[in-house]
């Protein structure tokens, strides 16, 4: 059995470990509330970009840009593992690398080359399961809060790499934000842009003039998609973060008082069975005189 004093000490330290991660919970709780905002705020344009991007697609036609048709081929596929910097965030990180990892397997199953980007110091695991596939690793430790110029800088890269014929299709992985209990891992296709098959939809239905022409203004709005989606993942990325965390470090302060109510009892325990011995003892060298 521990004696009193090491009792003693462990009960200290938990008590200190319970203070941070109740403090740490605290501060998650509250940045998560903006993160959350600016999350759910940035969904429709989002969404309605993929929509505008989709229906001009549909009237041009793919072949409009390479960013719609892609390179013709589909071998090389590139993951962009979007996570965070920081731990402590409960499965967050955990998750998004493996839905990652789930696709690299699917695809090298098929005979696809798979190459890995990641975006976040926490998908540096990666580099364990494939230390020679990965093509970049993008620093984001100087961005306190999601912003759309880290993401138009990562969508200039890919960019720029695809139309470098280093890949032919790419996807990025990130988590969904649902509810502090909840974050859904994600993995969209975001180079060439997917357009998704509308029943019935018809070049000849369209019934809307663009100014310039349609072909200018997708030349314009396809980067920019790829960068609102990654600015997307990186604002759904930030709400997840805060909300996992919240619940581990809330799941931390509750084990550790439970921690500290075991160590309690056993320290009481402990303490009342030397008290009866001393007094065992007294009673002993009294009678003996």
């Amino acid at each position: 059995m521990a004696s009193l004093k090491a009792l003693k000490i462990r009960i200290g330290s938990v008590k200190s470990t319970q203070k941070i991660t109740k403090a740490m919970k605290m501060v998650a709780a509250a940045k998560l509330r903006r993160a959350q905002e600016a999350a759910v705020a940035g969904r429709p344009y989002a969404e309605r970009l993929e929509g505008v991007v989709a229906s001009l697609a549909r009237t041009v036609g793919v072949g409009a840009s390479p960013l719609l048709a892609g390179t013709g081929k589909d071998q090389v596929h590139l993951l962009v593992v979007a996570t965070s910097e920081r731990g402590l965030a409960g499965a967050f990180n955990t998750n998004i690398v493996r839905a990652a990892r789930r696709k690299a397997e699917e695809l090298e199953a098929a005979g696809k080359t798979v190459r890995f980007y990641i975006a976040g110091k926490k998908g540096r695991v990666m580099k364990r399961f494939y230390p020679t596939g990965i093509v970049a690793d993008h620093d984001l430790s100087d961005m306190k809060t999601a912003s759309f110029d880290a993401a138009k800088e990562i969508a200039d890269d890919l960019i720029a790499r695809f139309k470098a014929g280093e890949f032919d299709v790419a996807h990025l992985f990130y988590a969904r934000f649902q509810s502090a209990l909840v974050q859904e891992p994600i993995g969209a296709q975001i180079i060439p842009v997917a357009i998704p098959e509308v029943k019935g939809a018809k070049a000849s239905d369209a019934t809307v003039e663009y100014e310039p022409s349609e072909e200018a203004i997708l030349d314009d709005l396809l980067p920019r998609n790829v960068a609102i989606q990654i600015f997307r993942a990186l604002l759904e990325n930030a709400a997840s973060e805060q909300g996992s965390r919240m619940t581990a470090m809330d799941n931390a302060t509750r084990n550790a008082g439970d921690m500290i109510k075991r160590l309690s009892i056993q320290y009481n325990r402990a303490r009342q069975a030397a008290i009866t011995t001393e007094l065992v003892e007294i009673i002993s060298g009294a009678e003996a005189l």
